[in-house]
């Protein structure tokens, strides 16, 4: 008896000190959400001179960033200059702008200020879109006040 009563003084210290334990315990810290860069160097990019950049930051591993490329490329004319930036290529642009997710895609003004940006997969008419606000507000639905996701 007194070898029941000892595992069931054991077991009910267990319980306590578990539970104890388990109360003091921190939840896991809230995961920040990736940014997109505020403002661009336009010299850092080809075509400074032109009136709007668009930049994708890419990585030749991610099937989903060639999409984005394929469908920013379709807006580089003499006043939109697009630019791929891969990551295997040139992480120190990644580094230098906080790149932490691919595909990143901004859109800067002449001074370098990033108007409109995308992280993940966008669709083309979206893009478009905002660029299309951007270079003239009040063309499209959305506006370039802000900035898009």
């Amino acid at each position: 008896m007194v070898r029941i009563l000892t595992v069931a003084g054991a077991m009910i210290i267990a319980l306590v000190v578990s539970w104890f334990l388990r109360r003091r315990r921190n939840d896991a810290p809230t995961q920040g959400g990736f940014e997109l860069p505020v403002q661009l160097d336009r010299n850092d990019f080809a075509s400074p001179e032109a009136p709007w950049l668009v930049v994708v930051f890419t990585s030749a591993t991610c099937n989903t960033c060639n999409d984005v490329a394929s469908k920013a490329e379709v807006l580089s004319s003499h006043d939109v200059a697009v630019v791929r930036v891969d990551y295997t290529t040139d992480p120190q642009m990644h580094a230098r702008y906080k790149i932490e997710a691919v595909p990143t895609l901004v859109v800067a003004d002449a001074v370098g200020v990033v108007k409109a940006g995308f992280l993940g997969p966008v669709k083309a008419q979206d893009l478009w879109a905002a660029v299309a606000e951007c270079r003239e507000p009040g063309s499209s639905p959305d506006s370039c006040q802000g900035k898009s996701n």
